[in-house]
């Protein structure tokens, strides 16, 4: 009887494992919002971002090639820009390989906004190390924003260090963010800044993976923010203040997903 359920439980647990597994490599799912700004800039055009974060590249689930399946389908959708929100690489328990982070970002030179790709690092950036982290993305075309800013059409794109390891300076974003003008918005790996920003009305954010396991019933019984569920996922007002929250792509920890699907978002903003 004890062999009989001790079989029972290994079978679900294996099933659960799968499911999850399958979860965590599925497509993912293009979420969209749009940010209508008053007094937006006589003569300019709408802008489309494309936001992803938490990319995660380590096998078995988010190796290069799945990455590169992305980056193709980011490019149909012809973004003026591209905003990354860290976590680029993963070193997780449960992987069957980690990717140095040349290779991992090698499909990021395959992207083809119509202005730039910028990218802010997350916390397994700087844990493995953030200047290998910068000198690789720079490779591949992409522009890092430390605590600094950018121009993407009529926008001012604020980036923000990481936070969890207290790489990040608000106030030396923000003085960027006056200095180059525009409509202003916030790039962050972790949405706990929020709070903080005040130099612009929108922030872009990912690390929580949207809990990434979301349980029936109870949901995430784990989410990496000091603000529990408040700010861990989609779209956020508060204060005259739009935050958006992607789930991201990849995993970390554990190579699956429930309940909690990998994303991306375009962001169109204009008048």
């Amino acid at each position: 009887m004890l062999k009989r359920l001790a079989l029972i439980l290994a079978l679900a647990a294996a099933l659960v494992a799968y499911l999850g597994y399958r979860a965590a490599t599925a497509d993912a799912v293009q979420r969209n919002f749009v940010w209508h700004v008053a007094g937006w800039p006589n003569g300019q055009n709408p802008v489309r971002l494309v936001l992803i974060s938490d990319l995660h590249v380590a096998e078995p689930d988010m190796p290069p090639a799945r990455l590169a399946g992305i980056v193709r389908r980011i490019n149909a959708l012809r973004p003026d820009c591209v905003l990354i929100a860290g976590d680029l690489v993963s070193d997780r328990y449960l992987s069957t390989r980690h990717v140095p982070f040349g290779e991992a970002l090698a499909p990021l030179a395959g992207l083809t906004p119509t202005i730039a790709t910028m990218a802010v690092l997350g916390n397994h950036d700087h844990w493995r190390n953030g200047g290998d982290a910068v000198a690789a993305l720079r490779k591949h075309g992409v522009r890092v924003l430390s605590n600094d800013a950018a121009r993407c059409g009529a926008l001012a794109i604020g980036g923000l260090d990481d936070l969890h390891t207290r790489h990040h300076d608000v106030a030396a974003t923000e003085a960027a963010l006056r200095r180059i003008g525009g409509v202003r918005v916030m790039l962050s790996h972790s949405p706990d800044v929020f709070p903080e920003v005040s130099g612009a009305r929108l922030t872009l954010a990912g690390h929580t993976h949207c809990g990434q396991i979301s349980l029936p019933f109870f949901g995430p019984p784990s989410i990496p923010s000091n603000y529990g569920r408040r700010y861990a996922c989609g779209v956020i007002r508060e204060n005259g203040k739009f935050l958006v929250v992607t789930a991201g792509l990849g995993t970390s920890i554990v190579p699956v997903r429930w309940d909690a699907p990998s994303d991306f978002w375009v962001v169109t903003v204009g008048p």
